[in-house]
Order: C-alpha cells, then sequence, then structure tokens
C-alpha cells in the first residue's frame, strides 16, 4: 500500500526545518515572486537551494508555490523563474493560472501542481489538467468525501491532494475581491487583508429610507469569519478515499504551529497505516494548545451550515504557548535555549518531542548567554534571549506553558 504524504507549510527556514524534524514528508514554501503569501518572510533564491539540499539530505521533498493569478506585466518573467526553480531542484511547483502552467509545462521539466485556487470540483476538470500535463491536483476544498472518492475512482492515474487542516477562505476555494475592493491589496495576489474576519454591521432594508439592524446581539457582526479546518477526528475516512496528499495550511503561523500539527497528523497517519487505528482525544487536545479560530469540519460531510462560522468572534483561541525551542548543547553537556515567551525559574512547563507525550517538569535554573558564554544566572527570561539550562533536550525539542 503506497502510503499517504504529509505535506506540511514552510514560510521561512526555521519553519522548514521544524516540520520536517516533527514528520512531515514535503514542505511547500513560496519564493520571493509569483505566490500567494506576499507578507510571509518567503524565501529567496538562494534559501530555496539551501531548502531543497536540505530536504533532499533528509529524503523529504520541497514544492514551491507559483500560484499568483498573473497580470500581462508579470506572465513574461515566469518562465526565468522556473528554470530557476528546475536548476535548484524542487520537486514540484504549485500553479493556479492556466498561462502560468503553460509557461512552466513548455519551458521546463518540472513536475506541476494544480493549486486549490484553480477549484477543481469534479472529475472532468481534474482529468483535463491530468491530460495537460499536471502530476497533481490539489482539490478545492468545497468538496465532500463522496465527492473525492467519486473523482479518485474516474481518475485513477493522477495524484489528489486535500488540505486537512488550518485557515477556511470565505470565497471558493481562496477567490476573493473583497480585500481588493475595501483595501486595494489583491488576494489573488498574495496581499489579502482578510477583510472577511472584520467585525461588521448587517442591516436588513424593511422600507425606503429605513433599515433595521440585525446580528446585533452579544453574538457580535462576525457574518464571514470561518471557523479553521480540522480533520483529526475523521482522518482515517479521508485516508479511505485513496488520497495522495495530506496538506495543512499555515505558512504565516508560527513554528509552534507547525511543530505541533505536524505532529499530531504524523502519528495519525502511522497508527492508520499500522492496521491498529483508533482516534486518541489527546490528539484534539494538542491541536487545541496552537492558536485557532474554533474547528470546523469543512465540506468533507456537506455544507457546514452555521457550525462553521465564528459570530462573536475573529480572534484566536489556544492552551499553550512556546516557551522555548532548544537550539543545542553547551560544552558540559547541558542545553542552550531560545526564549520565545517570558518564563521565570520555578513555573511548570512541558517538553514536546516529534513523538511521545508531553513530559513536565519545573523550569530549572537559567543561566543567560552571550556571544556564547555565561553571563549570569537569572530568574526570569524574557523573548529573544539566550539561556543554558541542566535538562537533556535534542536541537529542536520545544518547551510550552499553559496560558
Amino acid at each position: 500500500m503506497k502510503k499517504v504524504e504529509l505535506l506540511s507549510p514552510a514560510g521561512n527556514m526555521e519553519k522548514l526545518k521544524m516540520v520536517f524534524r516533527y514528520g512531515a514528508d514535503a514542505a511547500y514554501l513560496g519564493g520571493k515572486f509569483f505566490n500567494l503569501r506576499a507578507l510571509a518572510g518567503n524565501f529567496s533564491n538562494d534559501e530555496i537551494i539551501e531548502a531543497v539540499n536540505y530536504a533532499h539530505s533528509l529524503g523529504k521533498k520541497i514544492y514551491v508555490t507559483l500560484n499568483i493569478i498573473a497580470h500581462n506585466n508579470e506572465i513574461e518573467k515566469v518562465a526565468d523563474y522556473a528554470k530557476f526553480l528546475e536548476s535548484a531542484g524542487v520537486d514540484a511547483v504549485i500553479v493556479a493560472d492556466l498561462g502560468v502552467f503553460k509557461i512552466v509545462r513548455d519551458n521546463t521539466n518540472l513536475e506541476i501542481n494544480v493549486s486549490t485556487q484553480a477549484s477543481n470540483t469534479n472529475w472532468m476538470s481534474v482529468k483535463v489538467w491530468k491530460e495537460m500535463g499536471a502530476k497533481r491536483i490539489i482539490l478545492a476544498r468545497e468538496l465532500s468525501l463522496k465527492e473525492i472518492r467519486e473523482i479518485r475512482d474516474k481518475v485513477p492515474d493522477v495524484e489528489l491532494e486535500v488540505f486537512i487542516h488550518g485557515a477556511m477562505c470565505m470565497s471558493i476555494s481562496g477567490r476573493c475581491l473583497l480585500s481588493n475592493y475595501l483595501t486595494g491589496r489583491d488576494a489573488n495576489r498574495g496581499a489579502c487583508a482578510q477583510p472577511c474576519r472584520w467585525k461588521y454591521n448587517l442591516v436588513e432594508e424593511t422600507r425606503p429610507g429605513e433599515y433595521y439592524p440585525i446580528f446585533e446581539d452579544e453574538r457580535g457582526t462576525f457574518i464571514m469569519n470561518s471557523r479553521d479546518l480540522c480533520t483529526i477526528e475523521f482522518i482515517d475516512q479521508i485516508l479511505d478515499t485513496g488520497i495522495d496528499s495530506l496538506k495543512i495550511e499555515g505558512r504565516m503561523k508560527g513554528i509552534y504551529y507547525g511543530a505541533i500539527v505536524t505532529k499530531v497528523y504524523r502519528e495519525a497517519i502511522d497508527l492508520y497505516y499500522s492496521g491498529n487505528y483508533k482516534y486518541k482525544p489527546e490528539w484534539m487536545e494538542y491541536l487545541n494548545s496552537v492558536s485557532n479560530r474554533k474547528y470546523t469540519k469543512g465540506f468533507y460531510f456537506g455544507n457546514p451550515g452555521v457550525d462553521g462560522q465564528n459570530y462573536d468572534s475573529s480572534s484566536y483561541n489556544k492552551t499553550h504557548e512556546i516557551v522555548a525551542k532548544s537550539i543545542g548543547k553547551s560544552r558540559d553537556g547541558k542545553s542552550i535555549l531560545e526564549i520565545r515567551s517570558k518564563i521565570s525559574t520555578g513555573e511548570e512547563v512541558e517538553i514536546i518531542k516529534p513523538t511521545g507525550n508531553p513530559i513536565k517538569i519545573i523550569m530549572p535554573e537559567m543561566i543567560k548567554m552571550r556571544k556564547g558564554q555565561e553571563e549570569k544566572i537569572i530568574e526570569t527570561a524574557n523573548p529573544n534571549i539566550i539561556v543554558k539550562v541542566d535538562l537533556d533536550l535534542e536541537e529542536m525539542d520545544i518547551l510550552r506553558k499553559k496560558i
């Protein structure tokens, strides 16, 4: 049985290394051009080469997004960039625009994955893309499990990818004009201001000149604020469809999000293929610990209706925050930590590793480091400083605490 790919987001090199450490088989990232996360850190050309070399050294893959809806002044620049990506050794590019697709296909031998932005919701469109040379189709998020199975049955000779976790866009497969009209920032060119998350006052016209406000109660007026997708409770049913790749959204999210979400789905996938699959409630506890706008099952069981929306707020929920990341060992065998959130000696924290349950500890004495040298013992550490602690940690282990 061919094992499904777990595909995680990488907004920069640190996030890339973290998701690979926590179980991703592949990562997708954006370069400085032609991708739908214009405000993310993104990767320079040199960083793309570094990312590819790092991934391949681990036997893993890199996909680069070329998924903007291109305008005339950009289309002629695509070929040179695609040729660079081919020379860098990327494993595939993610394309939404038909013109970009043709340019990549005609000028390189790159494998092409068709973006969810292309809104493939039926087997015939999937078949056409495949016949044009697509290696993989990333299906629209508006599909049910039944529809995915039908596409798999009708087009068995193309790879299929679906989103399993992360933010959901209010518009069909993410194609939206709200941001363009309200802020001048083009969502289809990577600069969405997310106006669907804003608070609105909705009114109903009853007769000329008079308006009656509705949704003006304790729930607020967040009429377009989708909950985040979470499929962990039925991930086995998605795997049963014969899908080839499971994709986690979140190139803009932090390293804690990437690590935890990847870790959870990695464990679930491995358990599925072991033949002893059983849902574990602690998986949802992990996923509730990262920033989320409450969770929805998306369209996997049909239209989610009101259960897919947040009407009271667009704010994030989470139960934990990252305290520190282990970045190596000192000469005396102690662990060096990069502090991410304020922490004091004596506080209870948990160590998170790629496998296994959280390990509860009391934060030990911290020695502030500066340029590799011990500076002083500190009671409280603030973000962006380096400390040494008497803990046996591996590089990229995470310390977190409840909030």
